[in-house]
């Protein structure tokens, strides 16, 4: 293996504390929430005989975790507080001071936020007698002498978030409560597995791979050419859950609103990105990342949420796939049902006209300053599994949120979350945002001509180059499930046909001009492979085809241009037949180019005289395999070694490299420096 091609780091997986502090969650956590005794309002209401044995004291809260968190799906937060899902009973035990008797009387007090009161939700009292309490159910379950085990049931639409926990006795002309202990804290999640909650999720299966995996793939490059990029979502991490929490801190998210699905993702669909807000993630498509870590260095959400929670500054950088892996973790850690989507040809309809205008000067070339819409040949977003209250029935399900920062909504950059039937239907009425993830999948592409007066002339309308497939991660596996249908009929049928009418009636722009047949095509095709992927450090071959349908000879003026290079001059002279034009594209024009996405995006323009067409391809470059080795014996508490080795496909030494890694439940992110 020549050094100079090659190399090898050798990583010792140690578990090592993180450097970073957790975090705290719930903002304003008051030490002093309640007197540890608070005389009734009425001190002359008459006192009832005092049981035998002296008055009632609580010796001891156990929050029975070991218990509870393997029936609520929670035993692998890395947390020492008890973690439970809504609408769910889970048992405490409260050791009194003596047995209980005829006459006592306590309670158990919840209580989130700030100035946290009965009537927001946020101040939850549970009795276990005749006296009526608040929302949530309690019951004596067992008595074991001096200690009772206590079945306590949130609501289903419970406030989500940390609790502090009191037990409260009634003792004479007052209450008399334990002391502030914060091992008694309690976090209440979202719960799938609960028919009454607005995330339930029938299907076990689902709920284990969109709750409870915290390991995914996201699917980059381009239709024919997908690439995998494995993500840690790390849900279940030390510190992750409370930073997730203080995200909503940090927005100023009112606590009694934090028990409404739609709102929370809404809020956070914002604050994942720091476009308006200073969220979570910056982003930057420039190619400079000299502030900040390239989008692709990240392996994972952990370390994002954490440098986040603990600093209150913004991480940079990201770009779409990392915006929607961490706004899965956050999702998924607050019992949320999610996934990551990828749509390949994403059109980003910047004038709000729903259709995708892409304008030419009158040479062919691409007028850049005039067209505001684009197509990316990706885009990743998250859907998550909600009942939508808010809208007529048969929308509830799949519905679409965005984090990465393209377009407002009530203000704010954020997007969803849009109901994927009412996206397939054409319903572009309902919210959120709907008609903006119509565009995305399913606007027509108008190719319009700009004369020096600045008119335009449409030229060519194509009806199924937006949306070409979404995918997303298959369950129990890491190979791609093919979703389209899940947001579009297939295109010309009957069904297809009617939503773009309703599409067209709820504001969707189509272009009906009446546009003559174009004797003219185009098609570009790479001649390394047939799946529109070369090796990153070859020179591409690019083959670009002319054909004439027509009897009549034509003369074509032709342009190339490229994201990375940049040709003009290609003419051809040929009547009636296809006529194939060579160009190369030589390793040494596009390397310095190169940015964080290795992909050449090139559109073949061509004119005759009374003719135009036009062409676009994305060329992945394939970049070399990490190869991975363990050694060592795999056991709990034991050190393994792993080898990760590269080979540089240039043949010039690579500087400046870095490698990251991480391992749910193993090691947390490294990143190391490699000459």
């Amino acid at each position: 293996m020549n050094p100079k091609l090659s190399g090898s780091l050798r990583i010792l997986l140690i578990t090592i504390p993180d450097a970073l502090q957790l975090p705290t969650s719930n903002f304003n956590d008051d030490e002093d929430d309640f007197q540890e005794f608070e005389a009734f309002d009425n001190d002359l209401t008459p006192r009832g005989f005092a049981p035998a044995g002296g008055s009632l004291a609580v010796q001891n809260v156990d929050m029975l975790r070991q218990r509870n968190s393997p029936k609520h799906f929670t035993n692998e937060y890395d947390i020492e507080n008890l973690v439970v899902r809504r609408g769910q009973q889970f048992m405490m035990q409260v050791t009194f001071n003596r047995p209980l008797a005829d006459g006592d009387d306590f309670q158990v007090e919840f209580l989130i936020g700030s100035n946290p009161t009965a009537s927001k939700g946020s101040l939850v009292v549970v009795t276990f007698g005749d006296r009526k309490g608040g929302p949530w159910e309690g019951e004596i379950v067992e008595h074991q002498g001096e200690s009772v085990i206590l079945g306590i049931t949130p609501t289903a639409n419970a406030i989500v978030g940390k609790f502090r926990t009191y037990v409260a006795v009634v003792a004479g002309s007052g209450m008399q409560r334990t002391k502030r202990d914060t091992s008694t804290d309690l976090y209440v999640l979202f719960n799938a597995w609960c028919a009454e909650d607005a995330v339930f999720l029938a299907n076990e299966s689902e709920r284990r791979e969109y709750v409870l995996n915290d390991y995914g793939v996201i699917y980059q490059g381009s239709l024919g050419s997908v690439v995998n990029r494995d993500w840690i979502y790390g849900q279940f991490e030390r510190g992750v859950l409370d930073a997730c929490i203080h995200i909503l801190d940090a927005s100023r998210m009112p606590i009694y609103d934090r028990g409404n699905v739609i709102k929370l993702v809404r809020k956070g669909s914002a604050m994942i990105n720091a476009q308006d807000d200073s969220g979570v993630l910056v982003g930057n498509w420039s190619n400079d990342y000299s502030m900040g870590q390239s989008p692709t260095s990240w392996t994972g959400s952990v370390k994002i949420l954490l440098q986040y929670a603990n600093t209150g500054v913004s991480v940079s950088y990201a770009q779409c796939w990392v915006f929607a892996g961490v706004f899965n973790t956050f999702l998924r850690a607050l019992g949320v049902p999610s996934r990551v989507v990828t749509n390949f040809s994403s059109a980003h309809d910047n004038t709000g006209n729903l259709k995708t205008d892409l304008i030419f000067k009158e040479d062919g070339t691409p007028d850049e300053r005039n067209t505001r819409d684009s197509i990316w040949n990706y885009h990743c977003w998250n859907e998550v599994w909600i009942t939508r209250q808010d809208l007529p029935s048969g929308f509830e399900g799949w519905q679409v949120v965005d984090a990465t920062p393209q377009e407002t909504s009530d203000g704010h950059f954020r997007c969803g979350p849009a109901s994927v039937k009412a996206i397939k239907e054409g319903l572009l009425c309902h919210p959120y945002d709907a008609g903006f993830v119509f565009a995305e999948v399913n606007s027509d592409l108008v190719f319009h001509k700009r004369d020096r007066f600045g008119t335009l002339t449409p030229y060519r309308v194509e009806t199924d180059l937006i949306g070409l497939a979404v995918y997303t991660k298959a369950l129990n596996g890491n190979s791609p499930v093919d979703v389209t249908l899940n947001y579009k009929y297939p295109e010309g049928s009957t069904e297809d046909t009617a939503t773009m009418t309703r599409a067209e009636e709820y504001g969707c722009e189509r272009d009906h001009s009446e546009i003559p047949d174009n004797p003219l095509s185009v098609s570009i095709h790479a001649e390394q492979v047939p799946h529109l992927s070369v090796l990153l450090g070859q020179d591409v071959s690019l083959q670009v085809n002319f054909t004439n349908r027509s009897i009549s000879e034509k003369t074509i003026k032709a342009h190339l241009a490229g994201s990375i290079v940049f040709y003009t001059g290609v003419t051809s002279n040929r009547s009636s037949v296809t006529t194939c034009v060579c160009v190369c594209v030589c390793v040494q024009e596009y390397t310095p180019h190169l940015g964080s996405q290795v992909s050449l995006n090139f559109i073949v323009t061509g004119k005759s005289e009374e003719d135009s067409v036009t062409g676009i391809k994305v060329l992945n470059l394939l970049t070399p395999n990490l190869t991975v080795q363990l050694s060592g014996r795999s056991r709990v508490r034991h050190m393994m070694y792993m080898t990760v080795s590269f080979t540089n496909p240039f043949n010039f030494s690579l500087g400046n490299v870095y490698m990251a890694m991480e391992g749910p439940g193993m090691m947390s992110y490294r990143r190391r420096y490699y000459k």
